[in-house]
């Protein structure tokens, strides 16, 4: 259980960062590293990528925690789209994560990038939001909720960072969109991880200290360090100008979204 705490640890402590930054989960960071880490572990090969992806959206659940907390604190979570949105968030992600082993990642892959790169050079290059893009109604809100949960939970990466996209695409501004995100992903998380739980709960293979597709020993070290720096990010969130911080986290989007067509292809 102890011969690779130290990447655990690491993995956490920049997740954790950035998830205070920026409110992004970080799970397109974890899941190729601990799919490296799981195959040096000499894991069923086949299970290698359920397990990066259950136990990278499990983290969430204790990180997003740490993150939101301190958003609060600095008066930048929006409770009520928070609990708009949450419902369709739920509801997407765990049926994402019950349908993950039954589907071909790859051209979700495609789309979401496409989509990540048309959300992220809008806001690189500073394009403005119509003045008539308001945040839509219940039920508009409700399916594009469901549409990124289910993205999410595919690719345990992504489902902060649209609803961030989404909401400053409708003129929120940044810091608000982010701690709003925040609040987000644990609904999200926790729907994945119990999702990710029974489509794992049958499948013989697994690794000892496994609960489904959530392996403990990587989810304790990285949930460790996570929740200290969570709220560094945090901080340091609310001391940059809105405009910088809006071109951090495009820059960011890029890379999660090339790091994941890299992953599947």
């Amino acid at each position: 259980m102890t011969d690779w705490w130290w990447a655990y640890l690491a993995l956490g402590a920049f997740v954790g960062f950035f998830s205070g930054l920026l409110g992004i989960g970080g799970g397109a960071a974890m899941v190729p590293v601990l799919a490296f880490i799981f195959a040096a572990k000499q894991f069923a090969p086949d299970r290698v990528v359920h397990l990066a992806l259950g136990t990278a959206i499990s983290t969430i659940v204790f990180t997003s925690i740490s993150s939101v907390i301190s958003h609060h604190r600095h008066k930048a979570v929006n409770w009520r789209n928070v609990l708009r949105i949450a419902p369709g968030i739920f509801a997407g992600t765990l049926g994402g994560a019950l349908l993950a082993g039954y589907m071909d990642l790859r051209m979700l892959s495609m789309i979401f990038t496409a989509l990540i790169y048309y959300l992220s050079a809008q806001m690189l290059f500073d394009r403005k939001p119509d003045a008539s893009r308001a945040t839509p109604g219940w039920g508009g809100l409700w399916l594009a909720a469901v549409g990124i949960g289910l993205v999410s939970s595919l690719t345990a990466t992504g489902g902060a960072a649209l609803v961030v996209a989404f909401l400053i695409k409708r003129g929120i501004r940044i810091h608000e969109a982010i701690g709003t995100a925040a609040a987000v992903g644990w609904p999200l998380a926790m729907a994945g991880a119990i999702g990710y739980i029974l489509s794992g709960l049958r499948v013989y293979g697994l690794p000892e200290y496994s609960i489904g597709y959530i392996y403990l020993p990587a989810l304790f070290g990285i949930v460790l360090s996570s929740v200290v720096m969570a709220p560094v990010g945090a901080r340091i969130a609310h001391r940059t100008p809105g405009k910088a911080l809006k071109k951090i986290f495009a820059v960011l989007l890029f890379v999660l979204a090339t790091g994941m067509l890299l992953r599947f292809f």
